[in-house]
């Protein structure tokens, strides 16, 4: 195993921080990463880079997962079950999938980050959470190096979350992520707006898993930048939920505001909309700033550190507060 020294961390995460590891070592297998685990148990784990704010440098040991491949476990004429190593790359999963014609994933086409992720913050997209399709997550115990099997009651799903950003926060590595996904007798999702609306332009009415996947990414080309072009974590706040009788009272200041109904006594408000009311859609601060196209996208332009763009967080949280009285709640791990 071979450990780098003083190691630029700006390509192993989609904000292209320019932050330094002062050890660093990519995986590509369990075994490896059990051998390691005898030796070093104070590890800091990056995979896909793609849901976190690098704020300083790292002294802690900087594990790259880069475990890799894709197994077919099982499979009847219904249905398919996979096993997917946590190096994969999440979008690349999904296109063979659709590829495959495997469905149940496909609204979550190009959400940027690895398999292995995926299942902590519980990603989700256009009306699907990829808690519907886990069956189990593999992780190896840090103290121990033992394998453990997590089914997908014990992943303790909820909104952007799970036991891996709770209760066994730092106590596991996730080394695989399998799945039950359909064959036949797909469930397409193409209830939200924005992909109805790109589907009729196309003159679809029978969309295949090909055709939501390609819409998804189309809308998501159109609002999102490129990670590849400008550094960006995609979604960096949650939609924050709240009681209905705040929002009818935030409707008589604000007849517009929208909303998506969670019970019958909450609601879900776009975090995007109370951004973008508040002044701070497109602005920009020198090298960082706020998308011109999608409010709840912060981005670096250049060489923007990661505390400058955490400060920004911080003011937009302030101001939506005070404005509305709704609390923000930041989606992106904050590394300080």
């Amino acid at each position: 195993m071979n450990i780098l020294e003083n190691t630029s961390l700006k390509n192993y995460n989609t904000f292209g921080i320019s932050v330094n590891a002062k050890r660093f070592i990519s995986i590509d297998s369990v075994y490896q990463l059990q051998q390691l685990l005898k030796v070093e148990k104070d590890l800091f784990l990056i995979s896909g880079g793609s849901n976190m704010l690098l704020t300083k440098d790292i002294e802690k040991l900087v594990v790259h997962i880069d475990i890799k491949g894709i197994s077919i476990d099982n499979e009847d004429e219904n249905a398919v079950y996979i096993t997917v190593n946590a190096g994969e790359n999440w979008h690349d999963f999904v296109l063979w999938c659709v590829s495959e014609n495997y469905g149940g994933i496909e609204n979550l086409s190009l959400i940027p980050g690895n398999v292995g992720t995926c299942p902590i913050q519980n990603i989700g997209a256009y009306g699907v959470e990829v808690k519907d399709t886990i069956t189990k997550v593999e992780a190896l115990d840090i103290e121990t190096g033992k394998l453990v099997q997590f089914s997908n009651e014990d992943c303790n799903f909820g909104y952007r979350n799970s036991i891996f950003k709770n209760e066994v926060k730092g106590k596991y590595i996730i080394t695989s992520v399998s799945f039950k996904l359909t064959k036949t007798n797909h469930h397409l999702n193409s209830s939200y707006g924005a992909i109805n609306t790109e589907l009729t332009s196309k003159n679809i009415t029978k969309p295949t898993l090909k055709d939501i996947s390609e819409a998804v990414i189309a809308i998501r080309k159109s609002k999102l930048p490129d990670p590849k072009e400008i550094g960006n974590s995609g979604s960096f706040f949650k939609n924050p939920v709240i009681a209905n009788t705040q929002f009818l009272e935030l409707q008589k200041d604000f007849p517009t505001i929208p909303s998506y109904k969670i019970s019958d006594t909450e609601v879900k408000v776009p975090a995007g909309w109370l951004i973008e009311q508040a002044g701070f859609k497109g602005k920009r601060f020198g090298n960082y700033g706020v998308h011109e196209k999608q409010a709840l996208v912060l981005v670096n332009y250049g060489n923007a550190t990661g505390k400058e763009i955490y400060q920004l967080a911080e003011k937009i949280k302030e101001t939506i507060f005070n404005k509305f009285g709704i609390p923000l709640e930041i989606e992106v791990n904050i590394i300080a």
